[in-house]
This record gives structure tokens, sequence and C-alpha cells, in this order.
């Protein structure tokens, strides 16, 4: 588990389940994915999730705020699977339920997630990405320190050529600790 000032980043509960249904079936919190997911779907994704944790020792965390306990998401870190000019990498990522947006979540739990990625597990660089469209996660990475070079813009292979969400930015951070050594 991690902790902030105000979020709780854990271990995924089968109380999550709905909730993260309902924010996976959601057009604006899925509008710079392929699609919306399914019940199922959300079910096999927590699977692949919790499965994560066993095989990293990182994965993508529930979050809940403090006060009240509310699951408002997933904040973490992921190896993506297929094969592009960054690969083999981490990427940070996250995904909020839209009711959540705005009140700076996203920023203050992925700063937990690069701090435990950097000094726990000893990453020399974590990488996020995103449609070029999709301005808000790109300001997240901003704030969270990351930095783009358009050099680094590819076409996301999952998706068919033509699709409007296949041309992606990519951001990073480096250690700066291990930069020292």
């Amino acid at each position: 588990m991690l902790q902030t000032e105000r979020l709780l980043l854990r271990r995924w509960k089968e109380s999550d389940f709905e909730p993260f249904a309902a924010l996976n079936a959601d057009p604006a919190v899925m509008e710079h994915f392929p699609k919306t997911l399914s019940a199922e779907e959300t079910r096999a994704l927590i699977e692949r999730i919790e499965n994560r944790f066993d095989d990293d020792l990182f994965s993508l965390w529930a979050v809940e705020i403090l006060r009240d306990e509310q699951f408002i998401g997933f904040v973490g870190l992921w190896r993506p699977t297929f094969e592009a000019h960054f690969t083999p990498c981490v990427e940070i990522g996250w995904r909020l339920a839209n009711s959540s947006w705005g009140h700076g979540y996203a920023p203050e739990a992925a700063r937990a997630a690069l701090q435990f990625g950097f000094e726990k597990v000893g990453l020399e660089e974590i990488v996020a990405m995103t449609a070029t469209t999709n301005k808000r996660s790109m300001r997240v990475m901003e704030k969270i320190g990351m930095t783009f070079d358009p050099r680094d813009n590819f076409k996301h292979p999952y998706l068919e050529d033509g699709h409007p969400l296949q041309e992606h930015v990519l951001y990073r951070i480096k250690n700066k600790s291990r930069a020292l050594l």
C-alpha cells in the first residue's frame, strides 16, 4: 500500500468491482480508449492487474480517498506487452472516475507511484503514453515532472491504421537519484 496526504493506493477488493465497472462503462472516462468495457471485461482486467502484483511486485493500485474510503479508480505501474522503440519499459498510468477529476488526485497518486518505482523497485526510467487527443492526461504527465519529445511519438500497435486514437505521445521521467551514481 502507498499513502499520500489524501489517498490510499492499495490492492484490489471485491467491493471495487461495481464502481470500477461503472467507471469503465463511462464514455467520458473512456473517451481516449478504443471502447468502453463490459462488466466481464472489467472483471478480467482486475484479474490481470492483481496477477501483475504477484509477477512484478507492482501493478495498478486501486485508489481510494482516505476521508471516506471511496474508490475512485487506479494509478500505478505497468509493463506494456507490445514492441515499440521505447520497450521494454515500465509505464505509469491512471484511470479515475470523472467525479474525481479536477481535484489533483491523479498527480498526487502518480507522484507516489513514481516514488515507489524509483526508490523501492530501482527503476531508471518510467514512461507514460496516451493518445494525442488526451490533453488532460498530458497535463498530469507534465505536473509530475515528465518530459515530452515529439520524436518519441508513435502509432499504438494495438490500434489499426487510421484509427483516430492510434497516434500516441510518450512522456519520460528519469530516476534522479540513480543519475547521480
